[in-house]
This record gives structure tokens, C-alpha cells and sequence, in this order.
């Protein structure tokens, strides 16, 4: 696997070699010795999975305190734009973000460490989308902040009349008003 560290430390993009041939493909996912080796440790304790359609934004979501959660995210069809802002006060990427095309197609992965907002625009007719997380979710610390807060300056490639938002994302604070890490 290629690593490559993005423009916020912490947050990986991550490249599998993918052997291929007429009969298909063959890739390692994930692998722990190598993780260890350029990210460090990470206890993954859960796999995950959505399936959404076109225009679908889910986001930008985060767990607070002791549930944080670090997650290492992927798209097995279809295609998203995967964006991580940066939470933590003390940080000096505080507020900035990173975002990545990941798709069935391109088999890259993102790694989002804890102190970190995510989400993810679907930019396909439908898209399932895998991670894993190293700590277990608890909806009394979720929080989410506005995807299309003009401070956080995030382009997505699709309008915000085209997308299809829960009533929690649409209600989601501005990032002046998060609760942050320090």
C-alpha cells in the first residue's frame, strides 16, 4: 500500500496495490503491520456500511469527548467526494479541511483520526461506502456542523438544491458554534 500524508497531519490517503488479470482483482484492504508502520496504532472495532444514492450528503458528523472516533473509510461502488475538517482548537490546521474522490474505481482510502468532522457527497447514481471506527458510536455525543458554512470554504461538486439531506445535517451548527477538541 501507498501512503501518502495529506496537508493535515493525521489525515492519510491511503492507496492499495490492486493485482489484476482477466478473471478480476485481487487487494489488501487493510493491513495492520503496514498501518502501524506509517499511521500508527489504531483499534479498529467496527466495520460499517451505507448505500446512497446520487446527491446524498452525509455530514459532517463527529463524536464528542470519550466516544471520538477515528475512521478509516473507503468506497466499494460507485463514487463520493470524502471531506475531514479539522476540530481541534489546539491544531494549527484548526478549521481547515481536506477532501478526497474515493470510488469503486480508484480504490483509495481515507484515514480521518479522531478530533475530525466527516462527510461525504455521493457524485454517483448510488455509492456504497465502508469504514471502520476504533470506538463505539453514541448518539448522545454525536455532533454535526453545516456542511455549506461558508467559513469551512468546502466545494462540493454539487449544488445544494441537488442534495439529499437528513433533518439532523440540515439542522447541523455552524463551525463557530461546534463544540471543538483541544
Amino acid at each position: 500500500m501507498d501512503f501518502a500524508q495529506t496537508t493535515i497531519d493525521g489525515v492519510w490517503i491511503i492507496q492499495p496495490k490492486v493485482i489484476g488479470d482477466a478473471r478480476g482483482y485481487f487487494m489488501e484492504a487493510y493491513k495492520e503491520s503496514e498501518f502501524v508502520e506509517k499511521v500508527g496504532k489504531v483499534s479498529f472495532i467496527q466495520d460499517n456500511e451505507s448505500k446512497s444514492k446520487y446527491g446524498v450528503l452525509r455530514g459532517l458528523h463527529y463524536q464528542r469527548g470519550q466516544y471520538a472516533q477515528a475512521k478509516l473509510v473507503r468506497v466499494i461502488q460507485g463514487r463520493v467526494l470524502d471531506v475531514a475538517v479539522d476540530m481541534r482548537r489546539s491544531s494549527p490546521t484548526f478549521g481547515r479541511h481536506v477532501s478526497v474522490e474515493l470510488s469503486g474505481d480508484n480504490k483509495r482510502q481515507f484515514f480521518i483520526p479522531r478530533g475530525f468532522a466527516h462527510g461525504f457527497v455521493v457524485l454517483s447514481d448510488e455509492a456504497i461506502f465502508t469504514y471502520k471506527v476504533d470506538n463505539v458510536y453514541m448518539p448522545s455525543a454525536e455532533a454535526s456542523v453545516l456542511f455549506n458554512d461558508p467559513a469551512l470554504g468546502i466545494d462540493w461538486p454539487i449544488a445544494p438544491e441537488q442534495m439529499l439531506l437528513s433533518d439532523k445535517d440540515r439542522r447541523a451548527v455552524l463551525f463557530k458554534d461546534a463544540e471543538y477538541f483541544e
